[in-house]
């Protein structure tokens, strides 16, 4: 039910996530980044709590191999078989765990710099569309990001139509620098499209609003002068 790419911006530092699902809020159970460490999925019949740990191991100083072997070694042996795992660290060395319950047609891609995983996928052609899509394009990472989700539903998607999309970022602001999700959408991936046009020529400002309000912009939000 899930489709999704993290990914590792080498010049700038900054890893993204995109994700979709035809279940609603996907980005709000699955996605983990940090700040110079890196990014994690949980996915396929969700377990939040192993992305957290994921990023605790990558923060430990643990390589993504290394972090995922730990997390599945150490998780529910009832439940693991269930879950589906994305991990790219610091290094952009990429590791996946897919059960062997994961749903329906389920696989991952992954290159330096970029891994992805999906489930109930109308073909695993979907996960080299993100990969490569991603890795080539131009732009900022979130262009990168949002192209990638564009091929993928170019390549077929998910067996049925996505309802939720989330695409975040994080930098070396303390925070995600980007941070949008539409929760429930008949066109989940071209409403994104819309809000992150709104978005991106404002993201840097908005960080600076955090760093140093009286050097930022005002964009006439209620309080602002």
């Amino acid at each position: 039910m899930t489709f999704s790419l993290i990914l590792r911006d080498p010049e700038t530092g900054e890893f993204g996530s995109a994700i979709s699902s035809s279940s609603p809020a996907v980005a709000a159970r699955c996605v983990n980044l940090a700040d110079g460490v890196g990014g994690a999925h949980s996915q396929n019949v969700t377990d939040p709590r192993l992305g957290h740990q994921l990023i605790e191991r990558l923060s430990a100083g643990d390589s993504a191999e290394q972090a995922l072997a730990n997390v599945v070694a150490t998780a529910d042996p009832a439940t693991i078989d269930y879950r589906q795992l994305l991990v790219l660290d610091a290094e952009g060395r990429a590791a996946v765990f897919s059960g062997g319950r994961a749903l329906g047609n389920f696989g991952s891609a992954s290159r330096e710099n970029a891994v992805a995983g999906g489930n109930m996928l109308a073909s695993l052609d979907v996960l080299d569309a993100l990969v490569d899509t991603a890795l080539s394009a131009s732009g900022r990472i979130e262009e990168r990001l949002y192209a990638a989700l564009q091929a993928a539903i170019a390549a077929g998607g998910e067996e049925g139509p996505v309802h939720s999309v989330g695409l975040s970022v994080v930098g070396n602001a303390g925070w995600r620098i980007t941070d949008l999700r539409v929760d429930w959408h008949e066109d989940p991936i071209a409403e994104l499209g819309r809000v992150l046009e709104e978005w991106l020529p404002q993201r840097d400002d908005y960080v600076s609003r955090g760093l140093d309000p009286s050097a930022a912009p005002s964009y006439g939000v209620p309080g602002d002068e």
